[in-house]
């Protein structure tokens, strides 16, 4: 058996699916419901067990959270409740779920599902894997491994925290058009590019597939590429985690 199951906990959306770990197809329809405002354990880990219990299907389950996740316990809150912070969520969903399952990073699971099937496969040195959305999140791979956590989303540039200039969400409020938004994208890049030297720069998110309306528009060194699952690549590594590991 390769199934198993993913669900991808964002910031405005909670989705999942069974997923064949050997390809990194969905076997089902993904299920899509939102994020209950405020984002706070309770409500989450509600809708989080709705989806699982209309998936129907016994597997090992991942469960990707934006959030820093030290031992099944997310040590930070991205674009959710700050009750996150320093909590159980390992011991939560698995009490719910009442099974095994396995927490990781939202933006290391989309870049695990990227390196093993996606625009990732087979490519060695540094990449980094980012996603646009409600937030900025990152992904590092050396040599095709996952170094956990980096949250390059939260990179200082000019006085900010640069999500809140250049996520999707930011184009979104401050209305601003492809070409505008991607000489925020260029400032972000350039400043990962400084300080990392990376070998390749995979761009994830929903946005990914209107790809060809800013990253040609980003004029770095390294090479800048789209992701392939979009915003599928959340699930996919979080049901090829929990795969691995149970």
């Amino acid at each position: 058996m390769t199934r198993a199951i993913g669900i991808d906990i964002g910031g405005t959306g909670i989705k999942g699916a069974v997923v064949d770990t050997e390809n990194g197809q969905l076997l089902t329809e993904r299920i899509k419901l939102d994020t209950p405002r405020g984002g706070k354990p309770d409500d989450v880990a509600s809708v989080v067990s709705e989806i699982y219990q209309q998936l129907n299907e016994t597997a090992p389950t991942g469960v990707c959270v934006p959030s820093v996740v030290k031992n099944g316990v997310t040590k930070s809150a991205a674009n959710i409740s700050h009750e996150w912070i320093d909590y159980q969520a390992k011991e939560r969903f698995q009490s719910d779920l009442g099974q095994k399952v396995t927490i990781i990073n939202d933006a290391d699971a989309a870049g695990l599902a990227e390196m093993r099937f996606g625009s990732g496969k087979q490519r060695d040195g540094l990449v980094i894997m980012t996603t646009l959305g409600t937030g900025i999140g990152s992904a590092m791979f050396i040599n095709g491994q996952l170094v956990p956590n980096s949250e390059l989303g939260h990179i200082e540039i000019g006085g900010k925290d640069y999500e809140k200039v250049a996520s999707y969400r930011a184009k979104e409020r401050y209305q601003l058009s492809f070409d505008r938004w991607a000489k925020r994208l260029q400032r972000y890049y350039q400043q990962l590019e400084m300080l990392f030297s990376p070998d390749l720069f995979i761009v994830g998110g929903g946005i990914s597939k209107s790809h060809e309306l800013f990253l040609p528009n980003i004029n770095i060194q390294t090479e800048i590429i789209p992701a392939e699952f979009r915003n599928n690549a959340g699930i996919i590594g979080a049901a090829e985690q929990a795969f691995e590991k149970q």
